[in-house]
């Protein structure tokens, strides 16, 4: 397929969520356009992040540095130091990125302004803004009435106790966006919510009450785009409806006017190695999806949007990308 260049579209995007879905998706996305904002969860209290959340006092940096280092148009070699994880010692699993943001962050003096900078070293295509700057913590509450609080636990826990997420909620309750992430979206022609975790990646960011509000009353497009597969402890058994209903839920109805899903199938052997790790089946449109969704009135593209990474499923984000432009000029010049 030829792929258009990124000057032919003026269009101001902001994408809604955090992890490899997030990052997967802005390599894709910084072709196409140059007016980017990663909104990103701060959420993350595990791995190395959570160490230098409890140690250092700041927001977790490993989501925004993923973002980072996907919209980076820095020297290639700068940008894999950036992505270094120490082997050994007490720095053992740190990325090197993580504690570039935490000095960043020291620094300037704030979260959002460390990662400002941390932009302009790296030459990034677009900005990286946090959900919130309020020091947040995941919770949900079971459907037996169990409560797990902590986004590192949250799957684990789902899986241990055998009852699946009931609801999501942040504690404190009641948390605030900064101006420029709603000024972002208040100004953005197209919304992308998705792809990601969407317990642990997509919805933390709606529960910011400002924010998803702002998401609400954008005149933008908004698109979800689906996850390959099935995630255990989170998703286990979903539909892409199942996906779609959790959106709604804390976004609201009649917000997402179109939805993206994978229609292209992985291997075998790919599947074999995605079940052994809890990954229960690929996300796939049924006849009970297309019927959800034309009651709902939401369009629905499917298309091959896969590609394997050494042993990962991953979105094409480039092959995404393209329909989603092509699907946005549709609107604009009907």
């Amino acid at each position: 397929m030829l792929f258009r260049s990124r000057r032919l579209y003026d269009v101001k995007v902001v994408t809604i969520g955090g992890g490899t879905g997030s990052s997967t998706l802005l390599r894709g996305l910084k072709l196409f356009t140059e007016y980017i904002t990663a909104v990103v969860t701060v959420a993350d209290d595990g791995g190395s992040s959570g160490m230098l959340r409890e140690e250092l006092g700041m927001l977790p940096p490993g989501d925004a540095r993923n973002c980072l280092f996907a919209l980076a148009n820095a020297e290639p070699a700068f940008a894999q130091v950036f992505d270094y994880r120490f082997k050994e010692g007490s720095l053992k699993g740190q990325s090197l990125g993580n504690l570039f943001v935490a000095a960043l962050n020291d620094i300037y003096g704030g979260f959002d302004l460390g990662l400002k900078e941390a932009g302009n070293i790296l030459a990034i295509t677009g900005q990286v803004l946090p959900m919130t700057l309020e020091d947040v913590k995941l919770c949900a509450r079971l459907k037996n009435g169990d409560i797990i609080k902590g986004e590192s636990v949250l799957p684990k826990e789902v899986l241990r106790i055998g009852s699946p997420i009931e609801t999501l909620f942040l504690e404190p309750e009641f948390s605030h966006s900064i101006p420029e992430t709603l000024q972002a979206i208040e100004e953005a022609d197209l919304i992308l919510l998705g792809p990601g975790s969407l317990y642990t990646s997509l919805i933390p960011n709606l529960l910011v009450e400002d924010l998803a509000g702002a998401i609400r009353k954008s005149k933008a497009e908004k698109f979800y785009i689906v996850n390959l597969m099935t995630q255990p402890g989170e998703t286990d058994g979903f539909s892409v409806r199942d996906h779609y209903r959790v959106l709604e839920r804390y976004l609201g109805e009649g917000v997402v006017s179109r939805i993206f899903v994978n229609e292209e199938t992985a291997d075998v052997d790919m599947l074999r190695h995605y079940k052994e790790h809890g990954a229960q089946q690929p996300v796939k449109m049924t006849e009970e999806d297309e019927v959800y969704f034309a009651e709902k009135k939401i369009a629905v593209t499917c298309g091959e949007f896969m590609q394997v990474d050494l042993k990962y499923i991953r979105h094409d984000a480039k092959a995404l990308c393209q329909a989603i432009f092509d699907h946005y000029t549709q609107i604009y010049r009907g």
